[in-house]
């Protein structure tokens, strides 16, 4: 069987995909990078905002308009939303995440079961392909931010036990892969249901096991980083880089949203982090158009991010998802004042995130390189640096999953242009 995979959203569900590919392949189906030579297509959807359910279903409709005929759709749109995506072109089977471990018993007969071969990972073809590999150590959230559907699509915290996690590492680093991110719903909740020991002890684990192999965080929560967390960036292979979501600026907003932070303390642990390190990359979420997000509270948020200089950020527009506590939130906020307010905050984290860039200027970076174009002379190569900074060089070898050190000789409007000195 010909299979072909897609993902929509977070890298929690680009390492279920992966996990989805293995899975098959071990079964000896062929993963292919087109739909229309496909036998069947599983989409690995998500429904974080209202965009990203759209992304979904327009997946889906172009896997079908390109002839496959058996589409599956899992994750959290297919969960929250059952009936929608089982009405799309070609879907044959909705498999809710609760279900997902066991997607293959929807699509395969008892026969095409059979494991013929031991676990290794399946680089994805297409645009999923990634040298780095995500291994996803735990799942769902209890946390109550108002704005979150990701709780109700996910369910309660479900860690992976460490001995798991360890054989997923041990899959991924035998099949050459140069870098571990660690994903989940909530990170750093990782071992609280299961009794074992907490996040910074399981990183301090993979490393002894995998020594000189890089890990990075994918997301935690603010609330979630402790001393000794903050301790383990004294690890060379420790990536200096931590994604943590803030939303807002604004005390109020932040209130209202059920987080369990406020800006002082926020600001309180970004400066506790660059005690250890001025260059650790700090980056983070953003939501504008919250309700009841008025002119002086966007004003107030947009003092605090630019005061925080993050080193990049995601920008979304708030978006209302049904079930959640801000659906019924009232002083809604116009959409053109969001997009007005998105673009604003956009163009500050462009400003933070080229200051941030700036400061590497002449200096050098350890570069993973993830995507490798011919040219005529040679090849250009594009990774990311330890701290998370997109690198360019030109070269006249193919270093795809190659680690170099890199001197940043420019900046340019999106990524660090570099010369590879070793």
């Amino acid at each position: 069987m010909r299979v072909y995979l897609d993902s929509i959203g977070c890298r929690l569900n680009q390492s279920e995909i992966e996990k989805i590919g293995r899975d098959f392949f071990a079964c000896g189906h062929d993963i292919v990078s087109d739909p229309s030579h496909a036998d069947v297509a599983i989409v690995n959807t998500c429904t974080v905002t209202a965009a990203a359910a759209a992304d979904s279903r327009k997946t889906i409709r172009r896997i079908a308009k390109a002839g496959c005929e058996n589409i599956v759709g899992t994750g959290c749109y297919a969960t929250i939303d059952p009936k929608t995506v089982a009405d799309l072109p070609s879907v044959k089977h909705v498999v809710s995440n609760e279900k997902k471990d066991n997607l293959l018993t929807h699509v395969l007969s008892e026969g095409e079961m059979e494991d013929i071969g031991s676990p290794r990972r399946i680089i994805l073809p297409g645009k999923r392909k990634r040298t780095r590999a995500f291994i996803k150590i735990q799942d769902g959230c209890e946390n109550h931010c108002t704005f979150c559907i990701t709780r109700i699509a996910r369910g309660g915290i479900r860690s992976q036990s460490e001995k798991s996690i360890l054989s997923e590492c041990t899959i991924a680093v035998d099949s050459g892969v140069k870098e571990l991110v660690l994903t989940g719903v909530n990170l750093g909740s990782w071992g609280k249901d299961i009794g074992e020991k907490r996040l910074n002890a399981l990183v301090l684990n993979i490393h002894e096991h995998f020594p000189g192999v890089r890990i990075r965080l994918s997301s935690i929560e603010p609330w979630d980083v402790n001393p000794e967390l903050i301790e383990l960036f004294d690890i060379p292979e420790f990536c200096p880089h931590l994604h943590l979501p803030l939303q807002s600026g604004s005390e109020e907003i932040l209130r209202m949203m059920g987080r369990k932070m406020t800006a002082r303390s926020y600001r309180e642990l970004v400066s506790q982090i660059r005690q250890k390190s001025l260059d650790i990359a700090i980056t983070s979420d953003l939501m504008v158009g919250f309700p009841g997000e008025t002119e002086d509270l966007h004003e107030e948020s947009k003092s605090f991010i630019e005061e925080i200089m993050l080193a990049d950020g995601h920008v979304f527009r708030y978006s209302p998802r049904k079930g959640t506590p801000a659906e019924r939130y009232p002083d809604k906020v116009r959409n053109l004042i969001k997009k007005q307010r998105s673009e604003q905050i956009r163009n500050l984290i462009h400003q933070s995130k080229s200051n941030y860039f700036n400061r590497f200027l002449g200096r050098n970076l350890s570069v993973l390189w993830e995507k490798v174009s011919v040219l005529e002379d040679g090849y250009l190569l594009e990774g990311l640096s330890d701290n998370y900074i997109k690198v360019e060089t030109n070269h006249t070898s193919d270093l795809y999953n190659h680690i170099s050190t890199v001197k940043i000789i420019k900046i340019t409007d999106n990524a660090a242009v570099g010369r590879i000195i070793q």
